[in-house]
């Protein structure tokens, strides 16, 4: 079984979680360029990660988004207090904000599988596992990435965990944002997802209560664990 070393950031700012992704992925993107061409080279030097974190307000374009999925000027933005970045990661518009948990996998698929499909779709099944066991029955919805509640039932299709990654030489950064307490009114400022007429929810919302944060935070990492079959080992 593999192991991939797990650190719970708290609460970070956007772009100083971004930089510490990208320092951890630079730094096996590093070791894959020094063993290029190397016949005895097999993967075995790059370290796998899962980060997780919950961000300041903020609202994140991926790279082939559009920003028109924006319906707030800079100086409305502003007013709010709410950061922007136009970001590297596949997907559009999205917020993060206190109340969702952001998981940002460094995953060296070599040492798994060279499918980027496969990765995204085990993503999905961490988060499936773990709505599940609040009696939330969550699934996909053709041709859109992420979780989505009554995905099958026009007008009532509802995302409750966005996704959107990056990958260089097989090595992954950025991830999923699964919304648990969060405060879904940050959503009537963009098209969420580039995706219009379809709503936002939360595990609060779907089942009308507070949700312990903490206590998620650990389903997921046992789901993950179970879905990726490795083990989450501390580092600082």
């Amino acid at each position: 079984m593999q192991t991939v070393s797990f650190k719970d950031l708290g609460r970070m700012a956007y772009q100083e979680a971004w930089d510490y992704q990208e320092a951890l992925l630079a730094r096996n993107v590093e070791v894959k360029s020094n063993r290029f061409g190397n016949s005895f080279y097999n993967g075995n030097d790059t370290t796998n990660y899962f980060l997780v974190v919950e961000h300041p307000d903020v609202y994140t374009l991926g790279k082939s988004g559009n920003i028109d999925n924006v319906l707030l000027t800079d100086k409305q933005r502003e007013s709010l207090e709410i950061q922007f970045f136009k970001t590297n990661r596949g997907g559009d518009i999205t917020y993060h904000g206190p109340g969702q948990l952001v998981g940002y996998p460094i995953l060296d698929l070599e040492k798994f599988r060279t499918d980027i499909n496969w990765y995204m779709r085990s993503l999905e099944d961490v988060i499936i596992l773990t709505l599940e066991e609040y009696g939330i029955k969550s699934s996909r919805s053709a041709g859109e990435t992420g979780v989505w509640i009554d995905p099958e039932i026009p007008g009532k299709e509802r995302k409750i965990c966005a996704m959107g990654v990056r990958c260089s030489r097989w090595i992954t950064m950025h991830g999923f944002a699964l919304n648990i307490n969060t405060n879904l009114d940050f959503f009537n400022h963009i098209i969420p997802c580039g995706i219009p007429n379809k709503a936002v929810t939360s595990m609060q919302k779907e089942l009308g209560r507070t949700i312990d944060e903490n206590e998620v935070k650990k389903i997921v990492k046992k789901n993950f664990e179970l879905v990726f079959e490795v083990q989450l080992d501390l580092f600082q």
